[in-house]
């Protein structure tokens, strides 16, 4: 009602007309009604979580139970990472340690020119504004220098624990995890990698397993979701290969809840296909679920 009038009590069966004091006001609360519809609509078709020929379920279990048979928590090497990743068709771009420049150009001849060189020490890995990596090396001489030129900066090579990787298609840098929430049990997280994203916490989550609808919205639930599909004229890059790759990421850990953790980083989404550049899984028994309240996501 009005200002300074009282209200008038509806009829029997009538609706009263809602009024608001301000344009404002009557806009959000459109906005929210409108929210509310899209949000009954993909709760009436949640989607399915998509079954994959190639997914190697007994042999990820019999992996994960020989792993654990070692210790009752454990992070993987890069090669049983790898190993277990390929089970469920990730696939991780091999990183060949060089520990020394000829090293380094044996690990090139071997994967393949052009290549990069990174330094993966903790204040260095997934760090390439600090100047860390060097990308497109594309023969021996280049890479030779690339490797001085790291040293020099930033200490001897056991130091930096310097790889060699062949180089991937370029595109947008991601980051996709895993991990178990106490509160709300394994959710899957996704963002963009890089120093705004992380300031921002740009970073989407969605209670595993995810369906294939979820995977959907959870790419185009970040901020920074338009640098995915073309923004300010850039190529859109290949989504329905990252969702797929969400998708096979929710699996393991549903289907494997001694995997408590997995993050790839960084995921690099070119226009045709994507490359996982980096990947860690931890491994540990299955922590306690009571599940007597509901599953909420916390926030972060």
């Amino acid at each position: 009602a009005p200002a300074g009038h009282p209200a008038v009590p509806a009829p029997d069966g009538a609706h009263l007309i809602p009024a608001y004091p301000a344009a404002e006001r009557a806009v959000r609360a459109l906005a929210e009604a409108v929210s509310y519809a899209r949000w009954r609509r993909e709760a009436a078709d949640p989607g399915k979580v998509p079954e994959y020929e190639d997914i190697d379920e007994k042999g990820a279990a019999a992996l994960i139970e020989g792993h654990l048979a070692r210790g009752q928590g454990l992070t993987l090497s890069t090669d049983q990472t790898c190993d277990l990743l390929a089970r469920y068709g990730v696939h991780v771009h091999r990183a060949l340690p060089a520990p020394a420049p000829d090293a380094a150009v044996a690990a090139a001849r071997a994967l393949g020119y052009p290549v990069a060189l990174k330094a993966t020490a903790p204040h260095l890995r997934h760090r390439a504004d600090l100047g860390g990596v060097r990308l497109d090396l594309a023969d021996e001489e280049q890479l030779r220098r690339a490797y001085t030129e790291l040293t020099e900066l930033f200490g001897p090579p056991g130091e930096l624990r310097p790889v060699v990787q062949r180089m991937a298609p370029r595109g947008v840098d991601t980051v996709v995890r895993a991990v178990i929430d106490p509160a709300a049990g394994a959710v899957l997280s996704f963002g963009l990698a890089g120093a705004a994203t992380q300031l921002l916490g740009d970073t989407a989550h969605r209670l595993i397993p995810v369906t294939d609808r979820e995977a959907a919205t959870l790419v185009r639930a970040v901020r920074t979701a338009p640098l995915l599909f073309g923004w300010r004229g850039s190529a859109p890059v290949d989504t329905p290969a990252l969702e797929e790759l969400l998708l096979r990421v929710s699996r393991l850990v549903d289907d494997h809840p001694e995997v408590v953790a997995v993050t790839l980083e960084p995921v690099v989404v070119a226009p045709h296909g994507l490359s996982v550049l980096g990947a860690a899984v931890r491994l540990a028994p299955p922590p306690a679920r009571d599940d007597l309240g509901p599953r909420t996501l916390p926030a972060y």
